[in-house]
């Protein structure tokens, strides 16, 4: 399903308004890795001052979607292959923590949560509600990785969630992935429910499920350089 950009945002829209929306589009694939984003037509898409956007791209960049390089403004951050791994290295080793470290079985109020999470975010897929799945599959993460109890550890989790953004715009109109998805926040719900046997059955779930969106990642990378490499056609 192709995402379109949003109409102009009323007058009154904060810094929240755009972080979230340019954070969606980002991910929706709308914003594309290296395109710019530029000041003067934010200013004019959502009726607002230039500080308030200017803020917002801050707040990006902060959460490692955006980046600015010197004399080129803002731009959707593009990952070459070895900052890709290193990112998924360190998401490997905090999720991996923070399922060591999980209460087993969970807490029942955690698992009503994430079970109300899992079933708007597979009805939303069904549906092909892509801002809304974008939108559940975070919040579903965020609990699920919360219940860890640790909270530095959980932030940092969500914090390298953010620099991946990008990556998950290659998989999220899939709808062959999204039922994987789907069927895989079920399974980790299922396995939250029993105890310590389930542990090691947990990791290796949580571990799988971000594969896909890295492997899509890896073969746009691929083309990319297969494209660049190709010699000019002769004239």
């Amino acid at each position: 399903m192709r995402i379109t950009k949003s109409a102009n945002a009323p007058e009154g829209v904060t810094t929240a308004d755009i972080v979230q929306r340019l954070e969606e589009e980002i991910a929706l694939g709308v914003l594309r890795p290296r395109e710019r984003l530029v000041e003067d037509d934010l200013l004019a898409r959502f009726r607002t001052k230039r500080h308030v956007v200017r803020q917002a791209l801050l707040d990006l960049e902060t959460m490692g979607i955006v980046s600015r390089p010197p004399n080129r403004g803002a731009i959707v951050r593009d990952l070459g292959r070895e900052e890709l791994e290193q990112i998924y290295f360190v998401r490997e080793l905090l999720e991996r923590a923070a399922m060591e470290v999980m209460p087993l079985p969970a807490d029942p109020q955690v698992l009503r949560n994430l079970t109300d999470l899992h079933e708007r975010h597979t009805k939303a897929s069904k549906e092909g509600r892509l801002r809304d799945v974008f939108r559940l599959n975070l919040d579903f993460h965020k609990a699920l990785f919360d219940a860890c109890g640790n909270v530095p550890l959980s932030e940092a989790i969500l914090q390298f969630a953010f620099k991946a953004h990008a990556i998950r715009s290659y998989t999220i109109g899939d709808a062959k992935l999204l039922a994987r998805v789907c069927e895989e926040h079920g399974r980790i719900i299922k396995l939250m429910r029993g105890g310590e046997a389930n542990r090691a059955a947990l990791i290796k779930v949580i571990s799988e499920h971000k594969r896909p969106a890295k492997q899509a990642y890896e073969q746009a990378l691929q083309r990319i350089e297969q494209s660049s490499e190709s010699p000019p056609p002769p004239r």
